[in-house]
């Protein structure tokens, strides 16, 4: 079912048309441009092109002013494929992703550009080689991105969190930063546009994102957990989700 809209059809056609060159404009950064530019210059780069795609779809980014410590774990909520590039335009990060997202085509491949860590779920073998490889962007200062519910909602709740992603931040004593990440309309109503969740497709998706006028996306950053600070993963899991919880509710 087509998303009822009230933004003109040439406004949803240009931004369609906007995407798709961005897209591609992304492609040849990723595939000319970063090999020869060093690590900082990447992540400014990836800022600037994450927070233009959020332009080019009509969502806004409001997010928290408080200082994120270098070297944190973000803990985030999942509501959509937006929330890697909101992130990145508030805080640029490398992502923790399914194994399977690496065979998507031209997607798989841009997230492997962009420092994105492969998870492949039900490999312990894998998950320690995966846990050294985040423990050392976390101790060389990089922030490093994390949804911990496993899927994505509808946004209106925070479902459990999986406490063994976790693992590489208390074994580098790195914080755990909590985000809460929302998706509003200007007048403060949720929208469910961006959602990700049950049979949408991504085009769909997509469509229901540019049929909207404006969408505010908001992520709100909750005081950061210190490895220690609370008896074991299971716990600063259940602290983290609780502290977004009341963030999205608010």
């Amino acid at each position: 079912m087509k998303p009822a809209s009230s933004t003109p059809r040439l406004t949803r056609i240009v931004r369609a048309a906007h995407l798709t060159v961005h897209l591609l404009q992304g492609l040849s950064l990723a595939a000319f441009a970063f090999p020869f530019l060093s690590a900082p210059k990447r992540l400014r780069l990836r800022q600037r092109w994450s927070a233009h795609l959020l332009g080019t779809l009509g969502v806004r980014l409001q997010a928290d002013e408080p200082f994120v410590v270098p070297g944190s774990l973000l803990v985030a909520n999942h509501v959509s494929w937006l929330d890697v590039f909101v992130i990145n335009a508030a805080y640029p990060a490398a992502f923790v992703s399914k194994a399977e997202v690496r065979q998507w085509p031209l997607i798989g491949w841009l997230a492997a550009k962009n420092d994105t860590v492969f998870l492949r779920r039900g490999s312990r073998g894998h998950a320690k080689i995966v846990n050294g490889e985040i423990g050392g962007l976390l101790g060389r200062g990089r922030h490093v991105a994390i949804f911990p519910e496993g899927t994505t909602t509808d946004g209106s709740h925070v479902l459990g969190f999986h406490a063994a992603l976790l693992q590489p931040a208390i074994e580098a004593g790195a914080p755990i930063q909590p985000l809460a990440i929302t998706y509003r309309l200007p007048d403060g109503r949720y929208t469910r546009a961006p959602a990700y969740d049950g049979d949408i497709s991504l085009v769909d998706c997509i469509k229901a994102i540019i049929a909207e006028p404006e969408i505010i996306a908001r992520v709100r950053v909750a005081p950061a957990f210190q490895p220690g600070e609370l008896p074991d993963r299971k716990a600063i899991a259940h602290a983290s989700r609780e502290s977004i919880a009341a963030r999205i509710a608010d």
